[in-house]
């Protein structure tokens, strides 16, 4: 593979994809054992209760649900890939889903419904859901496994203390910086914390405001659209507030760990922390709540409603050799009932259209009810999040950029500049 490590690395690599491998096969107790590779531990009680689903209706069949971190998953899975010993069934990312798909390492899951409803994907299934799992030459390469937004999270308690009225539907970027400032000056705290991510930050200003990282070839850059401009320079400039705090602040401290530590009154965050967050800061609860991300008051294209949208998929190796049975498996798992298992685990909402109640119920085990139902909600206005096959060359460099930006090493018409350039050369070296 193009992008993988070099022949000299062959060696370690392969030694490390034994721990990630699967090629599932008949063993003495006449069964088919799968291995089943994800990368969150939070997510491990629900996908064991759908492999189990699967295993009561098929007996024959032992998945066995295996759990690495985020950054040794990456690079197991590279070794596996190279070695020709992926696990049996894992997930795949949308950072990394064009790779292997271009590359010839997950297989091609487009006709995995034909026998039944060749329009099976299309009718369950977003569009950007769809587009997630695609490869370059717009096949399927995964069942959609999960679907995303991104919320603001909000501290009630520093609201009131400030008189403040809580966040809602109604408001915008202003409201945004004018809460801010009131906490600030009543508490003494941080109000919003406009860290410089791009999933929960600045991308959904850019889109908010009209503008585009990626144009709708998906190759072209937006850093030299003016709408992409204005967001990403009202974005960076929030930190020159006395009530935002700086990136080097950030360097150490995640928006998250300020937030539930009480340091600042809100950030942007993903649906799919919502439900540990609640586990894991018990004293927290009914002190703080979510909503819609404000909208941009006076944007250069569309109603000023955006927020990026993400989700994961599950694919296997075209090589395994139970491919037949491991698209079986992949079949239930994007079936309604097994979208429905997964929501009804809480770590995230099913991909599946019609079920995101299975998440939205998983809430009402605590006394206090976030206000959950607004991730539902925005998907009426998701975006897609930003990617293409050249993405791992590009955003590193677009992240050092940014960050020279806020530091004032770089002025900020010559790092969009550098931006726009990054994205060009990417392109033209891929």
């Amino acid at each position: 593979m193009k992008k993988l490590k070099k022949a000299v690395l062959l060696t370690a690599l392969c030694a490390a994809a034994l721990a990630l491998s699967g090629c599932g096969k008949a063993s003495a107790d006449g069964k088919t054992h799968l291995t089943f590779q994800i990368w969150d531990v939070a997510q491990r009680d629900g996908m064991q209760a759908m492999c189990d689903a699967y295993t009561e209706q098929n007996p024959d069949v032992v998945i066995e649900v295996q759990v690495t971190s985020w950054n040794e998953y990456w690079t197991k899975l590279e070794a596996a890939a190279i070695s020709n010993q992926m696990p049996d069934i894992f997930w795949m990312h949308t950072n990394e889903i064009l790779k292997y798909s271009d590359y010839g390492k997950i297989a091609d899951l487009t006709d995995l419904y034909d026998e039944t409803d060749p329009g099976y994907f299309e009718e369950h299934f977003s569009e950007v859901s769809l587009k997630n799992i695609q490869g370059s030459d717009g096949r399927y390469y995964g069942v959609p496994k999960d679907k995303d937004t991104v919320g603001l999270v909000y501290n009630k308690e520093m609201f009131d203390q400030a008189g403040v009225a809580y966040p809602d539907e109604t408001w915008t970027w202003d409201d945004l910086c004018e809460a801010s400032q009131k906490i600030y000056d009543a508490t003494g705290k941080y109000g919003y914390m406009a860290y410089g991510d791009d999933q929960l930050g600045y991308w959904n200003f850019v889109y908010q405001n009209g503008g585009y990282i990626l144009d709708e070839d998906g190759v072209t850059g937006g850093f030299d659209n003016q709408a992409t401009r204005d967001a990403m320079e009202f974005y960076i400039n929030l930190q020159k507030e006395d009530w935002c705090p700086d990136q080097n602040y950030f360097a150490e401290t995640s928006p998250g760990t300020a937030f539930f530590s009480g340091q600042g009154a809100m950030f942007l965050e993903g649906n799919w922390n919502i439900l540990s967050e609640m586990q894991n800061y018990p004293d927290m609860e009914g002190k703080w709540d979510v909503a819609v991300l404000p909208a941009c008051p006076d944007p250069a294209s569309g109603d000023g409603r955006a927020t990026i949208s993400n989700g994961l998929c599950y694919a296997a190796s075209p090589k395994n050799k139970n491919l037949e049975i491991v698209k079986d498996v992949l079949r239930f798992f994007g079936s309604e009932e097994g979208q429905r298992i997964q929501g009804e685990s809480g770590a995230a909402i099913p991909a599946y259209e019609g079920l995101e109640q299975t998440w939205i119920d998983v809430f009402d085990q605590f006394d206090y009810r976030l206000n959950v139902e607004c991730f539902v909600d925005m998907f009426d206005y998701s975006v897609q999040s930003v990617n293409n096959k050249y993405r791992s060359v590009w955003k590193p460099d677009v992240t050092e950029i940014l960050l020279k930006i806020y530091s004032g090493e770089l002025a900020f018409e010559d790092g969009m500049d550098a931006m726009q350039e990054a994205l060009k050369e990417a392109a033209e070296d891929g």
